[in-house]
């Protein structure tokens, strides 16, 4: 084998790392899909061996997945004030179950994503939609207020998570050079919840009463839990590699394949001897682990971009949290017709997780023809010399600040009171700038660290969440101060504020990528 220094192998904090130099012998090398051979060859591995329409499906069902953190919390929004009334509580006491919520909303994910990195996407969903499932349940014949602040903090424990999860779904069958799109599909989800779960809340408390709001939350996790056990494989890399190796544990096999006998059950050394073949040597399973994702926030390019997200989200959020009570005060809505408001929004994300995918997906491959690079959705490339920081951020930056001068004018479209056409139109453009921006983000990071997915969304979500509650804590204070106009102003101003740290991204991430390269290599 010639004399030269090995490129790192950094796989899901177990993965086999070589950090040798000179006189390297037989040690197989992965990074980001790349192997070297025993014969000092580089032989590049299909990503991922489902196929096409597979690979699809498994996608749409992680998509429905990430529908019902988001929507659990809109759509028991109209059902307040009526279980105010039959439970004998007030309202203060109701707004509790809001903020319990938020707070189980942040910190579960840290738990059922180092879970879903390690011991499967099968498990982690099946624990937390079953957990889901009877948290609905239990929701809907509940006639007590600790049941019911009890039984809230069991739901979003169970839904919460599946958005870390998710995208842990994405990294593990999508090439970087097609991430993009992906990541914009499965993201969609967590757009269109917020919006719908108004709506629906509205009619299904209007005409069948609170109950049945949840009633049909069970519903929905049932209808996606039948389908995910009996045909949804498994996808983790830490388990069954690019999709090909047979995991030893009937909880990671559909239920068709063990009732139809197909692909016999391997023995553990059988299975670990297949993953070894890929360059894989397995993280173990363990307790979750919640500060895994506290120390992948300490990075200093995921930090940035993480306290970038969460004060857009932060921003993004006072926008959502203001329809309920400025609309019905400036137009005197409904709960019904305020719940249709928004739906812009919602439409807006919609359409920037189609189009930013495929955006992103370009200027990679732009990037990549002007460096000489070869771009190949088969096999997945290294990034150590590539700068996908740039490739990502680009993109993001010019959509963040469009997407806060319209908020701005949306503030002052209320603020003076101005036709309903206005706010609703610059909903819709603020809706598609900041979810553009929010996908870009996400991507890049599944990139910075694609063996970790679940972990560092669910470091990302921890964060933003806990922005996200100060920003709606904040939101009614500022507006008795300063005014609707200003309020909007102020967290704008502030996001454009701490957006320089995506230049210093830009400008050292890649440094700092091949840092943290070298140093997770070596510990292993």
């Amino acid at each position: 084998m010639p004399e030269k220094e090995t490129e790192s192998v950094i796989c899901q904090d177990g993965v086999l790392a070589a950090n040798a130099s000179g006189g390297a012998k037989d040690m197989g090398e992965v990074e980001s899909g790349h192997i070297q051979g025993e014969r000092g060859r580089e032989e590049e591995a299909i990503y991922s061996a489902f196929k096409p329409g597979t690979k699809i499906f498994i996608l749409v069902m992680a998509t429905f997945s990430s529908l019902f953190s988001p929507m659990s919390t809109t759509v028991y929004l109209p059902a307040l004030t009526p279980i105010s009334a039959d439970l004998k509580v007030s309202t203060n006491l109701i707004n509790l179950t809001l903020t319990t919520y938020m707070v189980f909303q942040a910190l579960s994910p840290t738990f059922f994503g180092d879970f879903a990195d390690t011991s499967g996407r099968r498990p982690a969903y099946i624990t937390t939609f079953a957990v889901y499932l009877a948290a609905n349940i239990g929701l809907a014949l509940q006639n007590s207020y600790p049941a019911l602040l009890v039984l809230r903090c069991l739901q979003s424990a169970g839904s919460s998570a599946t958005i870390a999860i998710t995208m842990g779904v994405m990294a593990d069958i999508a090439t970087v050079s097609e991430r993009g799109r992906y990541v914009g599909m499965v993201l969609t989800g967590t757009l269109v919840g917020p919006a719908i779960g108004p709506v629906l809340g509205g009619v299904l408390v209007q005409y069948l009463g609170w109950r049945a709001t949840f009633w049909f939350l069970a519903i929905g996790a049932g209808v996606f839990l039948v389908p995910y056990v009996l045909f949804v494989p498994e996808t983790c890399r830490n388990v069954v590699g690019d999709g090909s190796v047979q995991p030893p544990w009937w909880w990671s096999r559909t239920l068709m394949d063990i009732w139809k006998g197909k692909k016999a059950q391997p023995s553990k050394v059988e299975w670990e001897a297949s993953l070894a073949d890929q360059g894989i040597k397995r993280r173990a399973s363990s307790f979750p682990n919640p500060l895994q994702c506290a120390k992948l926030a300490l990075e200093k390019d995921i930090g940035l971009i993480l306290g970038v997200t969460a004060v857009l989200y932060g921003t993004f959020y006072i926008m959502l949290a203001s329809v309920p009570s400025l609309f019905k005060e400036i137009y005197g809505f409904n709960e019904f017709q305020v719940g249709l408001c928004y739906l812009p929004s919602a439409a807006g994300g919609i359409a920037s997780s189609f189009s930013i995918g495929h955006l992103l997906d370009w200027k990679f491959r732009r990037i990549a023809t002007s460096l000489g690079l070869p771009v190949d959705r088969k096999r997945a490339q290294s990034l150590k010399e590539f700068p996908i920081e740039r490739a990502r951020i680009s993109l993001m930056l010019p959509l963040l600040f469009a997407g806060m001068a319209t908020m701005v004018g949306y503030g002052w479209a209320l603020e003076q009171k101005a036709m309903l056409a206005g706010p609703l139109i610059l909903q819709f453009v603020t809706g598609f700038c900041t979810g553009s921006a929010f996908t870009a983000m996400s991507t890049l990071l599944v990139d910075l660290y694609p063996f970790n997915p679940s972990a560092v969304t669910a470091a990302s979500n921890l964060i933003r969440c806990l922005v996200g509650a100060g920003a709606t804590a904040s939101f009614n204070p500022l507006i008795e101060r300063i005014g609707i106009g200003w309020c909007f102003t102020v967290w704008c101003l502030l996001t454009v504020g701490v957006s320089p740290g995506l230049w210093v991204v830009i400008r050292w991430g890649p440094a700092w990528r091949e840092r943290r390269r070298r140093r997770q290599a070596s510990s292993l």
